[in-house]
C-alpha cells in the first residue's frame, strides 16, 4: 500500500535531497461519509525531494494507485465549467491542426468522466479513454465514450496499437504527475503513438509552484512536479522528442507539452530550458529554500483566520478539492476556524473533508447563511467561482485568497484583491469586521 522510493522516479539517481516534510496526512480525495465518522482517517507520510541529477521534484512515498483511485474516488472534471471550456478549445484546435476525422484515433489517458473526449465524439472522431476509477469511467461510458478501465503503461500502449491502431493524438492532462512509473508511462505513449502522431500532455509547472508558493498542490496523488529541464531527457530516453512547450494559467500554472517520434523542435523548448537554467531551477538550492516560504504562507493564513474568528466573523470554505484537503490539514485549519465547505460536486456534498472532518455542503448555503468570509480553497478556478457567487459578493460577502499570501478580495471583480495579510507583528489585518 505504501512504498518509499530509493532513487529518482525518472533518472534513477539515489541523490535525492529532501525539501519539504509534511508528516502524516490523509489522502486528499478520501472524503469521509457520515457512516465513517467514528473511525480514524488513514494517514500516510508526505515528503518532497529534489533530484540533484535531473532536478525532478518528487514525493518520496508512493501510495498504491489502487488505493488512490478506487470506487470512492469522487473527482469529476465536468463539474468545472472552466475546465470543460478549456478542454473544448484544446480539442477544437487539435481537430483543425491535425485534420482529424472518422479514420483517426484520439486516445486520452486518465479520461475521467469524458469531459475532454466528448468534444471529439461530437465531431465524429473515434476515441478511446483510459480511466481506472469506476465512477468517472461509468460517467464517460454513459456519454458513449469507449473506456478501458485499466491503468496505462507500456503493455497497454502496445496492446492498443496492436488491437486498434496507432493513435493520431494521445492526450494526457494532469496525469503524468500521478504516475509511479514515469518511464513505463512515457514508453507506453511511445508504443501507442503513430509514426506521425502527437502526444499532448498537460502537467503542473514547478516554477509556478515555487514562485506562487502553491504548497497545497502537493499531495499523495501528485508524485512529481515538472520543469522542462526534467522532462526533456525523460522523453528522449524513450525515443520521443519534446517539440513544443506552452505555458498555461490553468491549475495555478501548467505546461502543455507536444511530443512525437520526430523533430523539428520549436524554439519554445530552448526558451524554457534557458529560462530555467537562468533562474536556478536546474540546481537544488532554490528548492531547498522553498520550505521557509511555505512556512510563512501557512502562518500568515492561520493568523488571519484566527483574527477574524476572534472578531466574531463566520468563515466558510469554497471547494472540496484535493488542494483544499491539503491546505486545511497542512495548516491545521479545522472546524474551530472553518464552519463548513461548499462544493458544486454533488458526489461530495453530505460528506466531510478528510482529516479535519469539516462538512461539505451545497454552494446555495452561502446565500442563505451569508458567512462574512469564504476561504477560496479551489483558488485555481477563482474567476469561475467568483462569477458564480456574484450575488454573495454583492451582498457584502468576501473571499479570502490563501496563496501566495493570504489576502481578501474586496469586490465582485475577481482581479480586485484587498489588503495582503502579511504585516508587521501587532499591526491590524486591515479587514473590516462587520
Amino acid at each position: 500500500m505504501l512504498e518509499e522510493i530509493s532513487g529518482c522516479r525518472s533518472c534513477g539517481s539515489a541523490d535525492l535531497e529532501t525539501m519539504l516534510a509534511f508528516g502524516d496526512l490523509p489522502l486528499a480525495d478520501a472524503f469521509v461519509g457520515p457512516e465513517e465518522m467514528e473511525g480514524p482517517d488513514a494517514v500516510y507520510p508526505l515528503t518532497v525531494a529534489v533530484c540533484a541529477s535531473c532536478a525532478l521534484v518528487q514525493v518520496r512515498e508512493t501510495v498504491s494507485p489502487e488505493t488512490l483511485f478506487d470506487e470512492s474516488y469522487r473527482y469529476y472534471s465536468s463539474f468545472s465549467d472552466a475546465l470543460v471550456e478549456h478542454s473544448r478549445a484544446n480539442a477544437q484546435a487539435l481537430i483543425t491542426s491535425r485534420g482529424l476525422g472518422p479514420e483517426s484515433l484520439v486516445v486520452e489517458i486518465a479520461s475521467n468522466d469524458g469531459y475532454m473526449l466528448q468534444h471529439f465524439v461530437e465531431r465524429g472522431v473515434p476515441v478511446v479513454g483510459f480511466e481506472p476509477a469506476p465512477g468517472p469511467a461509468s460517467a464517460a461510458e454513459s456519454l458513449g465514450i469507449p473506456t478501458i478501465r485499466r491503468f496505462f503503461g507500456i503493455e497497454e500502449g502496445k496492446r492498443l496499437a496492436r488491437e486498434r491502431q496507432p493513435a493520431d493524438v494521445i492526450i494526457a492532462n494532469n496525469v503524468l504527475a500521478h504516475v509511479p512509473d514515469l518511464n513505463g508511462f512515457v514508453a507506453g505513449i511511445g508504443a501507442a503513438l503513430g509514426r506521425d502522431g502527437v502526444a499532448v500532455i498537460e502537467a503542473p509547472y514547478v516554477r509556478d509552484l515555487m514562485e506562487r508558493r502553491e504548497f497545497d498542490t502537493i499531495y499523495h496523488e501528485h508524485l512529481c512536479y515538472f520543469s522542462v529541464s526534467a522532462l526533456a531527457p525523460l522523453f528522449r530516453r524513450h525515443g520521443l522528442s519534446l517539440n513544443r512547450v506552452e505555458h498555461l494559467s490553468i491549475h495555478g500554472g501548467s505546461l502543455r507539452l507536444h511530443a512525437g517520434h520526430h523533430e523539428p523542435v520549436d524554439e519554445s523548448v530552448g526558451r524554457f530550458l534557458h529560462a530555467e537554467k537562468e533562474s536556478g531551477l536546474t540546481e537544488t538550492l532554490p528548492y531547498l529554500r522553498f520550505a521557509a516560504d511555505v512556512e510563512e504562507t501557512q502562518r500568515v493564513l492561520v493568523d488571519l483566520l484566527r483574527e477574524l474568528k476572534d472578531g466574531g466573523m463566520r468563515i466558510a470554505g469554497y471547494g472540496a478539492a484535493a488542494k483544499g484537503t491539503m491546505l486545511l490539514n497542512a495548516c491545521g485549519i479545522g472546524r474551530d476556524l472553518i464552519d463548513y465547505v461548499v462544493d458544486r460536486n454533488t458526489f461530495k456534498q453530505g460528506r466531510f473533508v478528510p482529516g479535519v472532518r469539516i462538512p461539505i455542503r451545497d454552494p446555495e448555503l452561502l446565500l442563505s447563511d451569508m458567512p462574512e468570509y469564504v476561504l477560496l480553497l479551489a483558488w485555481n478556478f477563482r474567476e469561475e467561482i467568483l462569477a458564480q457567487q456574484n450575488e454573495y459578493v454583492r451582498r457584502g460577502g468576501r473571499f479570502i485568497l490563501p496563496i501566495p499570501r493570504a489576502s481578501v478580495i474586496t469586490g465582485a471583480d475577481p482581479r480586485n484583491e484587498g489588503m495582503d495579510a502579511t504585516r508587521p507583528a501587532g499591526s491590524s489585518v486591515g479587514v473590516e469586521k462587520r
